[in-house]
């Protein structure tokens, strides 16, 4: 910046020559440079409280917008950081076919007290009491004394957090967490099987599974690379509900001690609808049996778990085989003639059927000693190769956990007796599972299916199992199970039903030998027969209907009217529209006048 004199040599010389006084000219100079450096000094001032007023917006938006976000979020208490691994929570949904909720998560709190903090423990003590009637206050009193920490209640509700916090002890303290909620109750309980606490802390807890689906698929889960997806499963919610219902009724109306269902799809081996009862509900899972028979328990699920003697339902496996390798045809006359001896064992029909009867009359009329006869034929090494193509030999690979342990019971030695009373469903023991993927996979063309319980978006192809031909002549000789044999009453108008009913002796759990008065019951089925889209196998447990003057156990009596009632009631909800058949050809009458 350039500087002016205060008295300038030329101005001054001047202002001498006009007589002027040269003073007022330095006077004047002053001046303006008190005004130039006043004007400086103020700009200067300006841009510093403008930069203040800067920095004090910026500072009053960060802190209003650091209260808002704090003011919109929950509560929470201040935690000191420790190092470990944090307990991760999220777990993700269980949905059905049409993302309906089977299984999700409920934000709960837990309470827990720290006696050292307490004012009045005795008085916490009843007041807890209480609230939670299953606690008792003398106890507590003890362990306010000696302890340091304890938890009271590992879950409780909103209602009674309310309670609590009422009680105004500041040593009594609340943290937040996540519970497994199961929304429809008891509804596909041995599907999705539970879920509890792993590691858990004041503040959180680790959600795990305990049982089916939820521990089967439990990493899954609680994985959070997943995005929190959802589980989709192959059950209908809808379906599931129905097949339930009328199990259970059809449970107590033949005075059953349990019963359950499997809905299979027989081209992807989805499974709709998959029931056991008695059952329980999953939000309150009951311990297991410590003693006693372990199927006594609601916990064990009959359709996986439970392995059985299902008797004549085994009767199509053994013509469809010998049909397949030409041993046989369908009118093919087998010796009926009773009874069978093989060594000390005898072979008997449950009535007499002639003396012999078509290959197809064997299955409808359920003769055992025509189908023992036609395994006789297959032999003993071909058999069982085709049971073991069917999955007869080892545990279903369904996502259960406790498939796994369910193995069929076979015979030590697979000698020739056995591949006779196999034959008929005696001798071999497999679940209710196993019998619905064998049916499926003998009669949904022939292809093998494997039963599963995830959403399908297309059917897989197996390896063919029988030919097409086979599979549709297994179907027809069902459907005349249906029309005119054991199963009659298992014919449910427009669905064309076809199946196979079974009735075997319960063997004694000790010593040997089986019941004179307990049977199992199953029924097997297919629909539609002519286009089959669905199995359904139902078996009941110690079944006994009572409606006549004696006691009646046969499969035909039992179990096959409840699969009826099932598939009645479900075959609108799985999209099938019922076949009316016409009552005679439709005609035109001409007349003149």
């Amino acid at each position: 910046m350039t500087r002016t004199p205060l008295r300038p040599l030329a101005r001054i010389l001047e202002a001498r020559a006009k007589g002027e006084n040269p003073d007022v000219i330095e006077r004047e100079n002053l001046r303006q440079r008190h005004e130039e450096t006043r004007d400086a000094e103020r700009q200067r001032a300006e841009g510093r409280l403008l930069v203040l007023a800067v920095f004090f917006l910026c500072a009053f938006v960060l802190v209003s917008g650091r209260m808002g976000v704090m003011a919109a979020s929950d509560p929470v208490e201040p935690r000191a950081q420790a190092s470990g691994a944090s307990i991760l929570g999220q777990r993700s949904d269980i949905v059905d076919r049409e993302g309906r909720i089977l299984a999700t998560n409920l934000t709960t709190h837990s309470l827990y007290a720290q006696p050292p903090l307490m004012i009045d423990p005795g008085r916490a003590a009843d007041e807890l009491a209480r609230i939670f009637p299953d606690l008792d206050a003398e106890r507590l009193r003890k362990q306010f004394e000696t302890r340091k920490f304890l938890w009271i209640k590992r879950k409780i509700s909103p209602e009674q957090q309310q309670a609590v916090h009422d009680i105004g002890e500041p040593g009594l303290l609340f943290g937040a967490r996540e519970m497994r909620l199961y929304p429809n109750g008891s509804l596909a309980a041995h599907v999705l099987g539970g879920a509890g606490f792993g590691r858990e802390d004041v503040h959180s807890a680790e959600v795990v599974g305990v049982a089916g689906i939820e521990k089967a698929f439990d990493d899954y889960l609680r994985d959070p690379g997943n995005g929190r997806a959802p589980l989709e499963l192959s059950l209908d919610l809808s379906v599931q509900a129905a097949v339930e219902r009328v199990l259970f009724g059809g449970m107590k109306l033949m005075n059953a001690k349990g019963a359950t269902a499997v809905l299979m799809d027989a081209h992807t081996g989805e499974i709709i609808s998959l029931a056991s009862l008695p059952d329980f509900d999953p939000n309150d899972r009951p311990v297991p049996l410590t003693e006693g028979d372990a199927a006594d328990s609601p916990l064990f699920n009959r359709a996986v778990q439970g392995v059985y003697e299902l008797g004549s339902t085994f009767k199509i496996f053994t013509a469809a085989q010998a049909l397949d390798e030409g041993l046989v045809a369908r009118n093919t006359m087998i010796d009926t003639k009773g009874p069978l001896r093989w060594g000390k064992h005898r072979i008997r029909d449950f009535r007499f059927y002639g003396n012999s009867m078509s290959v197809e009359d064997v299955i409808v009329k359920s003769s055992n000693i025509g189908t023992a006869r036609i395994a006789m034929e297959i032999g003993t090494d071909r058999q069982r190769a085709f049971l073991d193509s069917l999955g007869f030999l080892k545990p279903t690979p369904v996502e259960l956990v406790e498939a796994p342990g369910a193995r069929p019971l076979l015979p030590r030695n697979w000698s020739e007796i056995s591949t006779m009373t196999i034959s008929y469903g005696h001798g071999l023991s497999a679940s209710p599972l196993h019998l619905a993927a064998g049916y499926a996979s003998l009669l949904n063309g022939g292809t093998k299916v494997t039963p599963t319980l995830i959403k399908q978006t297309a059917p897989v192809p197996g390896p063919r199992i029988v030919s097409e031909r086979t599979s549709a002549m297994a179907r027809d000789m069902l459907r005349q199970v249906v029309v005119r044999g054991t199963a009659s009453f298992g014919d449910v108008t427009g669905y064309r039903v076809a199946g196979k009913t079974g009735t075997a002796d319960k063997p004694r759990p000790r010593g040997g030998g089986y019941y004179d008065d307990k049977v199992i019951a199953t029924f097997a089925a297919i629909f539609p027969a002519d286009a089959p889209r669905y199995v359904l196998v139902v078996t009941l447990d110690e079944p006994v209907e009572t409606s006549g003057e004696e006691p009646r156990r046969t499969a035909g009596w039992t179990a096959v009217p409840v699969a009826a009632e099932v598939i009645r009631r479900t075959a609108p909800l799985l999209g099938l529209a019922p076949d009316i058949e016409p009552r005679g050809e439709a005609g035109v009458t001409l007349t003149s006048n």
